[in-house]
């Protein structure tokens, strides 16, 4: 009897323990996860629309060339999003659903999908950075600037477990 006891409140510690983490689905060869769980009672933080930084200032002002291809202007607005989750104490590892806005660049009529994912892939799902989020890309028509062909916006979560002082 002691020890079905002893076994019952050992699955209820590990399924409590799990119920208090972010649960991530998917194929592993994948950078993106299907779907992501956040357990009840988690802390989540919104990062608006996010857009690059000038790469050349000295290129004309909403000129492509300013802001640079799509894998440089997503390099710049990942590491933009790194350091606004950090302003919440959290990293990209937090990033639970990631929303991509691509406009193709001049003379194409496709968004630049590899392009994005080259410099994606340097952030996500790598040995320093396992962590994957659920994502959505698409094509749309252009942003504010005629020279950014990126704009990416994020979801971020932490377990309410971690939010005591554990961390992820």
């Amino acid at each position: 009897m002691r020890l079905s006891i002893l076994l019952a409140a050992a699955f209820a510690a590990a399924t409590a323990a799990r119920a208090q983490e972010v649960r991530r689905v998917g194929p592993p060869q994948s950078p993106i996860s299907s779907s992501v769980e956040i357990p009840w009672g988690s802390r989540l933080v919104y990062v608006s629309g996010t857009v690059p930084d000038p790469a050349d200032a000295n290129a004309p002002q909403g000129s492509v060339q300013r802001y640079g291809d799509t894998a440089t202007q997503t390099r710049s607005v990942l590491r933009k999003i790194e350091a606004e989750l950090r302003q919440h104490n959290l990293s990209l590892r937090d990033v639970v659903m990631m929303r991509v806005f691509l406009v193709a660049p001049a003379g194409q009529s496709r968004m630049d999908f590899a392009g994005m994912m080259t410099a994606y892939r340097e952030f996500f799902g790598t040995e320093a950075q396992p962590m994957r989020p659920a994502r959505s890309t698409m094509q749309v028509a252009g942003l504010v600037d005629p020279g950014w062909l990126v704009e990416i916006e994020v979801t971020a979560a932490t377990p309410a477990m971690a939010q005591r002082g554990g961390g992820q």
